[in-house]
């Protein structure tokens, strides 16, 4: 009788050494994929604050007349890579929109802008083909309206 239980411990041993090793192995694993989430969440909220960059330097450029070819549209490639890792593609268009007469026969006539920056950590943005951008590729699109 005794010879039958002697094997059961080591038995016992294996089975417990295996049951920490998945457990080490889904905590490391829990551990990183954590990690990874946090750096892209930071990620992510750098690109929305280049977009969002981007679109007031449009705002500004095309409300203040040195953005002559806004109407076409036009688009212009901001190198914001020093403050926050990425660049920024930013486009303009506008259509003039009748508000009505200013003076009896006389149209008012404003102009409607559409501004939209997209921010993404590649040279171009949008990326052409985001998987060659590599892994933690963010991009952030923005997009605003103005009348003057």
């Amino acid at each position: 009788m005794m010879n039958r239980l002697q094997g059961f411990g080591a038995i016992a041993a294996i089975v417990i050494l295996v049951v920490l090793a998945v457990l080490g192995a889904a905590i490391v694993s829990i551990g990183t994929s954590q990690q990874v989430t946090s750096a892209q969440d930071i990620m992510s909220a750098r690109a929305w604050q280049a977009a969002r960059a981007g679109t007031e330097w449009g705002l500004y450029q095309a409300l203040k007349g040195t953005w002559a070819t806004c109407g076409a549209p036009a688009s212009q490639t901001l190198d914001l890579t020093a403050d926050t890792g990425f660049h920024v593609t930013v486009t303009c268009e506008y259509w003039p929109h009748n508000e009505g007469e200013s003076s009896p026969g006389v149209a008012q006539v404003v102009r409607v802008y559409r501004i939209a920056a997209v921010a993404c950590p590649a040279t171009t943005c949008p990326a052409t083909d985001p998987s060659v951008a590599g892994f933690g590729y963010v991009e952030r699109t923005r997009t605003v309206l103005a009348t003057n």
